[in-house]
């Protein structure tokens, strides 16, 4: 490369580092970004983009199977795996397309290759080994990301035991498998391969599946599991791990009863590692806390004009907490005035079957910050719409301040809810009370009319239920 100075060097073209990237071009600085892999990162390319195309195909199988209730005649209902896997990798491609014509239209600079820290201002750039360039800028940001964590004994072969990239590219349906962990990574893939007719058995440690979810959603979510034939076994631990010919010999311990079970496959979804070897962190004043950077409210690090954003850092793990964390970091680079990241205001989703989304404060923790708190529900089997949808299996919940009206939390399961969740994630960043979500007209008849109904309910006004 002739020309090496820059404004802002981005390491990784994530959710995160495509996003900080863009945003420096807009603000006139001269930007480029390395990536080792592919444009758009795990989320795009491994992650957040081809899952959700696999289980649209669960869902449309799903619902060819009950085509009677719709009054269809649908017969010999059946799928061909390898074309399943191919849409979702060709979705994952035409996005990959998309996000380097967004660097070309940007003028953003892209390195191909591992960068590095090389000293203040200094990335080193390197390709299988080799030297590749070394760029020069004030400032750097760090968006490399997280990889699967491997529990020992346990790690994932690409055979046997699966990640969720073996996962998104499998070679056979297997007839049995056992997941391990129950978050949103978990629960996404026991619920596509139960779909396509897999026996799935959930293993989770804690005492209820989707940990981080209210306790209600998470009750909700087992017994809907359950009904459509999913093992789920909490308070549970995967002992051992025993390969076979073709299979896995599993031992859990639940409690003080040991239980053996034989299984195709196994996912292993026990939560993420951040990505901070190879960067050259070891030689600056960065912290790494449990394998994530230690960061400030715009991303700053302990290391003079070196920031991270993204799963690299803290917590909730998202692509769309990283996207905004990198406007804010860039914009605080820029010299202007952001806001700094406020996470009760982010909204998490899992796309199971039935789908799952928050925003803000579950009802019991709402408790424990102290707040005495009025709550709504409304179910799925009132809304005309979900009746006329066929799918009225879920509910809506609400969390207010009792004694301000503030929303403190909104929590949601059923079909759709994941597009749903944004109506109350904006009145959370309004600052929005009950008397505005009360005097807001919701359109008839939609799914969304139960956020309004749930909103009543909190101080019994619900019209119709």
């Amino acid at each position: 490369m002739s020309d090496t100075q820059f404004d802002l060097v981005v390491i990784g073209s994530g959710p995160g580092g495509y996003t900080a990237a863009i945003r420096a071009s807009q603000l006139g600085m001269k930007t480029a970004i390395v990536e080792r892999e592919l444009l758009g990162g795990i989320c795009l390319n491994w992650g957040c983009i081809p899952t959700k195309a696999l289980l649209r195909t669960a869902e449309v199988y799903h619902l060819m199977q009950h085509a009677k209730e719709y009054g269809l005649k649908a017969e010999g209902i059946a799928f061909d795996l390898e074309a399943v896997v191919k849409r979702s990798r060709d979705v994952a491609a035409k996005l990959n397309g998309g996000v380097t014509m967004l660097m070309k239209k940007n003028k953003i600079t892209v390195v191909a290759g591992d960068g590095k820290l090389a000293g203040a201002g200094k990335v080193a750039v390197t390709k299988d080994g080799k030297a590749v360039t070394e760029l020069q800028a004030k400032n750097i940001i760090l968006a490399t990301g997280a990889r699967a964590r491997d529990l020992p004994g346990m790690e994932a072969d690409g055979e046997l035991v699966w990640s969720y990239r073996h996962a998104l590219v499998p070679k056979i349906m297997p007839k049995t498998l056992l997941v391990i962990g129950s978050g949103a990574i978990g629960i996404e893939f026991a619920s596509f391969f139960q779909t396509l007719g897999a026996k799935v058995t959930v293993v989770e440690v804690l005492d209820r599946i989707l940990p981080v979810e209210d306790a209600e959603i998470s009750a909700f979510a087992a017994k809907q599991f359950q009904s459509q034939g999913m093992d789920i076994r909490v308070k549970a631990t995967v002992k051992s791990l025993k390969k076979g010919n073709g299979n896995v010999s599993v031992t859990i311990e639940q409690g003080d009863k040991t239980d053996t079970l034989t299984v195709d496959r196994v996912i292993s979804a026990v939560g993420i590692v951040g990505n901070v070897e190879n960067l050259g962190l070891e030689n600056t004043k960065i912290k790494v806390d449990r394998t994530h950077v230690v960061i400030g409210p715009y991303g700053e690090t302990g290391e003079p004009g070196v920031y991270a954003i993204g799963d690299l850092c803290g917590p909730p793990w998202l692509a769309h907490k990283a996207g905004h964390e990198a406007v804010i970091c860039v914009e605080k680079i820029a010299g202007q005035h952001p806001h700094p990241l406020d996470t009760s205001l982010i909204p998490g989703c899992t796309y199971c079957h039935p789908q799952i989304a928050s925003v803000g404060l579950t009802e019991q923790a709402a408790k424990d910050k102290g707040h005495e708190v009025r709550v709504g529900r409304y179910p799925f089997m009132a809304n005309g719409k979900a009746i006329a949808l066929g799918d009225t299996n879920g509910f809506v919940k609400t969390v207010f301040d009792k004694k301000t009206g503030e929303l403190l939390g909104a929590h949601m399961i059923g079909p759709e809810v994941t597009e749903m969740i944004q109506g109350y994630a904006v009145a959370k960043t309004l600052e929005t009370t009950e008397q505005e979500l009360m005097h807001t007209v919701f359109p008839h008849p939609t799914l969304s009319e139960m956020m309004h109904e749930s909103v009543l309910d909190a101080y019994g006004r619900a019209i119709n239920k």
